[in-house]
Parts: C-alpha cells; sequence; structure tokens
C-alpha cells in the first residue's frame, strides 16, 4: 500500500520494544547522574525553544531514533557549536547514548527518552537546520506498514520544521521503505530530493557516520540514502 493510500488515523506507535536485555549498572547510573541535566523539557508541557537549551548555538539538528547514540555523539564531536537533539524511546539505546556522551564530554546533546514525534510538535516553525532518520523500524510486513514513521503527517512536520535550505537525511536498508520514503518525501511540499545520479543514493555521504547496527546488515539491500533539501 503506498503512503498516500493510507487512511486517517491517530498516530501509531512506531517503534518496537523499549528494553530488552538489562541495563550495565554504569550506564543505568547515567540516568540519575547525567540524563537529568541533558534531558528535554517534557514537550506535552507546552513549546521547545532549542536556543533556550544552548543560546550558543549556531545551528540545531534533530536525529529522530538515535539508536545506541553512535552517530549522535560522533555528530556532535564534529559539531561543537551545534545542539544536537536526540529521540530514542528504546531505553538501552539512550543508556548507550549517554554512555558515549560522558565519554567524549559532550556539552551539546539534549536527549528525549520517547516518542520524537511530541518533540517535533513542540518545537517552532522553521528551527531546525537538519533532521536525520537513520534505520528506523522497517514494519516491512505490508499490514504494518502504517506503522512506519514515515507517514504523510510526519513528512509534512519535518518540511514545517526545517528552516529554508536545511536539510533531511534518510537512510534504510530496507529496499520498501526507501520506495515508501521518497514517494512521501517527494510528495511533501518544499522537501526536493538532492540525487542526480545512482551514486547519490547508493553510496555513502562524506559526513556519514557508520555505526554497529549499520554494520549487521539486517535488512533487504545495502544501505540506501535519500537527502532532500527544504526549500
Amino acid at each position: 500500500m503506498a503512503p498516500s493510500d493510507q487512511p486517517a488515523h491517530p498516530p501509531l506507535r512506531s517503534f518496537g520494544r523499549i528494553k530488552s536485555r538489562a541495563i550495565k549498572p554504569r550506564q543505568a547510573a547515567l540516568f540519575d547522574t547525567l540524563l537529568p541535566g541533558i534531558a528535554l523539557p517534557d514537550p506535552k508541557a507546552g513549546p521547545i525553544d532549542p536556543l533556550a537549551l544552548m543560546p550558543e548555538a549556531q545551528a540545531v539538528w534533530l536525529e529522530i531514533g538515535f539508536g545506541g547514540g553512535e552517530h549522535l555523539a560522533a555528530q556532535a564531536a564534529r559539531h561543537p557549536d551545534t545542539l544536537m537533539i536526540g529521540c530514542e524511546p528504546f531505553l538501552n539505546g539512550v543508556a548507550s547514548a549517554l554512555r558515549h556522551i560522558e565519554e567524549g564530554g559532550l556539552k551539546n546533546v539534549r536527549l528525549h527518552a520517547d516518542d520524537a514525534r511530541d518533540v517535533m510538535t513542540a518545537l517552532p516553525d522553521a528551527s531546525l537546520d537538519r533532521v536525520m532518520i537513520l534505520f528506523p523500524d522497517p514494519w516491512h510486513k505490508a499490514r504494518h506498514n502504517k506503522r512506519r514513521l514515515v507517514q504523510v503527517g510526519t513528512a509534512a512536520e519535518i518540511a514545517r520544521l526545517l528552516k529554508p535550505g536545511g536539510a533531511l537525511r534518510f537512510v534504510t536498508d530496507w529496499k520498501d521503505y526507501a520506495d515508501w520514503a521518497l514517494e512521501t518525501f517527494e510528495r511533501t511540499p518544499g522537501l526536493v530530493w538532492q540525487a542526480e545520479a545512482a551514486d547519490d543514493w547508493r553510496l555513502a555521504p562524506a559526513d556519514h557516520v557508520v555505526t554497529r547496527y549499520e554494520e549487521k546488515k539486517l535488512g533487504d539491500t545495502a544501505p540506501i540514502f535519500l537527502d532532500f533539501l527544504r526549500t
């Protein structure tokens, strides 16, 4: 079923389990010592002004579903003047991210250990310079497609949040999800696909960070990289 054929419905949970194995004691302790100081304000309590979180920030990036936090932490280290907002409901992933943040001494990361869509709703128009969605849950069975993060409404929300000239990167290792996402984003006013040749989606961009998840090759294709620009 194509994205445009989906019936209207309230947002469904786009992620699976929120915890698997027991979290290691050191990482569990970071939920009490580190997370309170870098957690986003509750998005359900009202609007969130990103620059109030880091007034000196020269840019604001959002990573939706940061997994174990490797990519988020690496990008934060590369861009210390950029506020990195990361959202991830999987608590083991949050624990891993906290470890990376502590070890890197990163001061420009803010986390939301829950659904990114709540944060998106709370952010103001044209407040983001970049949005990254890397290897989201594929929900590749047709009857589960409605649970995918990328839907018409989500795409429109991303377009609302990006500044003119802002960038969206979507990466997946499932062919069907790549087709789904490309159709959805190309139909979204204000988002323009940047590919001019096959290598533009087959080869990793120069600033991409390979994570352990990507190395597992769990999908049915090599990673497909879709980059869009907000006009």
